[in-house]
């Protein structure tokens, strides 16, 4: 029943993950790429990805990918593979709606034997219990008799030019095992790592969702381990180096914890276990430590400026970085953010300076306006935030020149030597 010759592929959502993955299945198989947002539309036709996901040459050599804002577009493809976001709102409880979104709209194309692949990252149960009623009620069609439905987790870290798509192992599933082998097929024409199917849709939820909440624990225990450090006066890289030549002692290290997996994909677990009666005690913990990085980090340089004698109130501070990690234009869930916010509760006047961001989606995301390239002699203190090359390739020399005489140098990302700065984390 189900031919990968047969096979038109149709992308819902050409963010970090959808594009990516159409040009690749392009390379292979018509696709057409749907995304809401029509200047998305307008620049991928006119060759262009402003996520820096995809190269220009990269894109002009797709053979069968084309992109549209009609839903009509797509109502020929037979899989249909959604790749929205799927954040957390203000209470930090998951917010389904673009993916309500995305199905509801699927319902009202499907067809009788017709596939719907979900990438988005869910609690265990979310695509069976929240997606198929929304394609049943939309289509008439029945789950598992007339269409049907897999899994495989997107696994895109964004800014990574080593770790692309097809270099990622691909975890897979289906409705039924006749589908989940279809699926991982289909995926396999294109994952040069190869795939690893799984039984049941819910357990390649579960799969991915801990994949994150795993390593965002493990930043909440060197961010932990860091602030006990400080408090003792012992330098934690320094510690974490040393601990580090044992071959199975971890390398992660203290910071800011944002993006759009780390920092959320927890919270969809803890929804689901508080959701059958179960209170997770560890893995909010971990969540209150990173989620508190930023205030701390604040409350650590404002201690330094008032040791110097530096008038917090009405001071110029500098914070260097507003992507949620290095290299990247990626804007989304920065808790460089929580650092901006708390200084301005200090009264303290901020600016932002970051190469690699959109002044517009700032603006449009947070309400930030970044400044051009900052002026010499300016600052009370400087904050470095994210780890750019271009912050690295400046040297200390030349960021304590951006600040006054007796600035606060402070270094979230370990990019200069401990003295070089007045204080990281």
């Amino acid at each position: 029943m189900f031919d990968l010759a047969k096979v038109k592929i149709g992308i819902v959502g050409l963010g970090y993950v959808g594009l990516p993955l159409a040009v690749e299945f392009g390379m292979k198989f018509p696709v057409v790429g749907l995304d809401v947002n029509e200047a998305r539309i307008k620049e991928l036709k006119a060759g262009k990805d402003s996520s820096l996901e995809v190269e220009p040459e990269r894109l002009a050599e797709v053979p069968h990918l084309a992109y549209t804002s009609d839903l009509n577009d797509v109502a020929d493809c037979n899989v249909f593979i959604v790749t929205v976001p799927t954040p957390i709102d203000s209470h930090k409880r998951p917010d389904l709606s673009p993916l309500v979104g995305a199905s509801t709209a699927i319902g009202k194309i499907l067809k009788k034997n017709d596939i719907v692949i979900y990438e988005s990252t869910v609690y265990p149960g979310a695509t069976e219990e929240v997606c198929i009623p929304l394609l049943e009620a939309g289509s008439g069609l029945k789950y598992n008799t007339d269409f049907y439905a897999g899994y495989s987790p997107e696994r895109i870290n964004p800014g990574d030019k080593e770790h692309r798509v097809i270099n990622i192992k691909k975890v897979t599933a289906g409705s039924t095992p006749e589908v989940g082998q279809f699926v991982d097929e289909l995926y396999r024409s294109i994952i040069k790592a190869g795939t690893h199917l799984t039984s049941t849709i819910r357990v390649a939820e579960a799969a991915k969702v801990i994949e994150n909440t795993q390593r965002d624990l493990n930043i909440a225990l060197v961010n932990e381990l860091a602030i006990i450090f400080a408090r003792l006066g012992i330098d934690t890289l320094e510690v974490l180096e040393a601990a580090g030549t044992k071959w199975n002692f971890l390398p992660f290290r203290p910071g800011l914890v944002g993006g759009h997996c780390i920092g959320v994909d927890p919270y969809y677990l803890t929804y689901k276990a508080q959701e059958i009666g179960y209170q997770p005690e560890v893995i909010l913990a971990g969540r209150r430590i990173n989620d508190g990085m930023g205030a701390y980090v604040v409350e650590t340089v404002v201690k330094k400026m008032m040791r110097k004698r530096i008038h917090v109130a009405d001071a110029r501070v500098l914070i260097l970085g507003l992507t949620f990690k290095e290299n990247c234009p990626d804007l989304r869930n920065t808790r460089v953010i929580d650092m901006v916010n708390e200084f301005a509760g200090y009264h303290a006047d901020v600016d932002i300076y970051d190469p690699w961001v959109d002044p517009a989606e700032a603006k449009h995301e947070y309400g930030i306006t970044p400044i051009g390239e900052p002026k010499e002699g300016t600052y009370d203190a400087i904050v470095i935030a994210v780890g750019h090359h271009q912050f690295r390739e400046m040297g200390a020399e030349k960021i304590r020149a951006l600040g006054k005489p007796d600035s606060v140098l402070f270094d979230v990302k370990y990019i200069l030597a401990a003295d070089e700065v007045d204080g990281r984390l």
